[in-house]
C-alpha cells in the first residue's frame, strides 16, 4: 500500500535539519582538570604568598627587649657545712626518788627553783631511826668506858686480855649500829644530787612514798649534749673537736656553737646512719632538753667554686638553668644582648648563694631577677635598678 505524504502544507518544501554531535568526555575532563589545576595554584600560591608576608611582618617587627637585673657569676670560697637535724638533751637529768619508804614530814623546795648539790628537798618520817641512834649512841658510851677500865685493869696485870677483847667488840657493835642508823636516818632526808633546775612536784606532805617513786626531776641546764645523725657517706668527714652550730624554732635567727664530743664507732644497720653527739655550752639556761634542732657541722674549707644568687637558677624538673647574657653584634654595627638558657650543675646553698658546679665561667652574666618573661635566645636590656640583696637571715636548709 501506498503512503501518500504532503510535502508541506504551506506548498513549500520540507528542509532537512544539520546534524551536530555532543562533546566527548575526554574534553570535558581536560576542561575541568584545567580549572581545578588553576584553583589549586592559586590556594597554594596565595598560602606561600601570606606565609611570606607573615614572616616577613615578624621578621621586621621585633618585641622589644625585656628589662632584667643581671649580675656577674663569682669565684668564691664558701663554707662547707654539713647539715642534720637532732635534738637536746640534758648532760645530767635525773627523777628525784627515795630510796626508803615512808611518810612524807615536809616538803623543802619550790617547784621550778634553783638547788644546789646536797640540798635538802623531801623529808620523811625518822622517828624510830632517831630513838635507834640515841640507843646505840648511850650503848656506845657505856662499852667506851668499859673498855677503858679494862684495858687499865689489863695493863696493871689485874683482869684478863679476854676481858678487853669482849669490851672492844660490844664498844665496836655500838659504833656499827650508831653508823647504820646514820644511813637510815640520812635515806630518809632526799637530797638534790646535783646543781640543776627542778621540775614539777608531784608529791604533798602526808603522803606515804614508797621507794622509787619518783618527787621532782633535776636537770642541769648548764651544759647540753646535742644528738643527730648524719649518713654513712659523710660519717668519713666528721671528727671530734669539730665545731657544730645549732638552731632552734624558739629562737629564729640566733645561733648556738659547740664541739663534737663523741662519734658512734657502729653505723646502724637498719638506716646506715652514725650517731653523733656533741656539747653545747647554755649559761642563760635558755636552751631546753628535748629541742628540736638544725645542727651545721663546720667542716674543712673546700677549694673556691663559681656561685650565684639563688635567684638567678631555675629549678625544674628537666634540670638546674640560668639564663647568660650573651653579646651579638648587628649588621648596623649595635651591640644587642640576649639571653640563652644554659643548664647547670649545682651543689649546695648557703647565705642566699648556690654554688655551680658546672656550666658557667667566672664572670659570667647572668639574670637574677625577670626569668619568668624569658624564652631562649630573647633580646634583654639590663635595667638601671640594682638586683635585690640577699636576705640578713636566708633559709637554712
Amino acid at each position: 500500500m501506498n503512503i501518500v505524504t504532503e510535502a508541506n502544507i504551506s506548498g513549500k518544501p520540507i528542509e532537512k535539519k544539520a546534524h551536530t554531535r555532543p562533546i566527548r568526555p575526554v574534553r570535558w575532563f581536560i576542561i575541568v582538570g584545567s580549572l581545578l589545576a588553576l584553583l589549586v595554584g592559586a590556594l597554594v600560591g596565595f598560602n606561600a604568598f601570606r606565609s611570606h608576608m607573615i614572616s616577613q611582618f615578624f621578621a621586621n617587627n621585633k618585641p622589644p627587649p625585656s628589662n632584667v637585673s643581671v649580675v656577674e657569676a663569682k669565684s668564691e670560697v664558701i663554707p662547707n657545712l654539713l647539715v642534720a637535724v637532732g635534738d637536746l638533751a640534758a648532760v645530767h637529768q635525773v627523777n628525784v626518788t627515795s630510796d626508803v619508804s615512808g611518810r612524807i614530814t615536809d616538803i623543802m623546795f619550790s617547784a621550778g627553783s634553783h638547788v644546789n648539790a646536797g640540798a635538802p628537798l623531801v623529808q620523811l618520817f625518822d622517828g624510830p631511826e632517831q630513838g635507834d641512834l640515841a640507843s646505840f649512841k648511850a650503848q656506845a658510851t657505856g662499852a667506851q668506858a668499859a673498855l677503858e677500865r679494862a684495858k687499865q685493869l689489863a695493863a696493871r696485870q689485874f683482869g684478863p686480855q679476854s676481858t678487853v677483847d669482849a669490851a672492844q667488840a660490844t664498844y665496836d657493835t655500838a659504833v656499827a649500829g650508831i653508823a647504820k642508823t646514820e644511813a637510815i636516818i640520812s635515806q630518809k632526808l632526799v637530797r638534790a644530787p646535783f646543781d640543776g633546775e627542778l621540775g614539777v612536784r608531784h608529791v604533798e606532805v602526808g603522803q606515804y612514798l614508797t621507794a622509787g617513786t619518783q618527787i621532782v626531776t633535776l636537770t642541769d641546764l648548764s651544759t647540753l649534749y646535742a644528738n643527730f645523725t648524719v649518713t654513712e657517706k659523710d660519717s668519713g668527714q666528721l671528727k671530734v673537736g669539730q665545731t657544730v652550730r645549732l638552731a632552734v624554732d624558739a629562737y629564729p635567727g640566733r645561733t648556738f656553737e659547740g664541739k663534737i664530743n663523741a662519734i658512734e664507732p657502729q653505723i646502724s644497720t637498719d638506716t646506715r646512719n652514725i650517731h653523733v653527739q656533741a656539747t653545747i655550752d647554755n649559761p642563760d639556761h635558755i636552751l631546753k632538753p628535748g629541742m628540736f634542732t638544725t645542727t651545721t657541722v663546720v667542716l674543712p674549707d673546700k677549694p673556691a667554686v663559681v656561685t650565684v644568687p639563688e635567684t638567678a637558677v631555675d629549678y625544674t624538673l628537666y634540670g638546674d638553668s640560668v639564663f647568660l647574657i650573651t653579646e651579638k653584634k648587628e649588621d648596623d654595627g649595635k651591640t644587642s644582648l640576649s639571653a640563652v638558657r644554659t643548664f647547670v650543675r649545682t651543689g649546695n646553698r648557703i647565705n642566699g648563694r648556690v654554688e655551680v658546679l658546672s656550666g658557667l665561667k667566672p664572670a659570667d652574666r647572668v639574670v637574677a631577677v625577670g626569668q619568668l618573661k624569658l624564652q631562649s635566645g630573647a633580646a634583654v636590656a639590663i635595667s638601671a635598678d640594682a638586683p635585690p640583696p640577699i636576705p640578713a637571715n636566708p633559709p637554712r636548709y
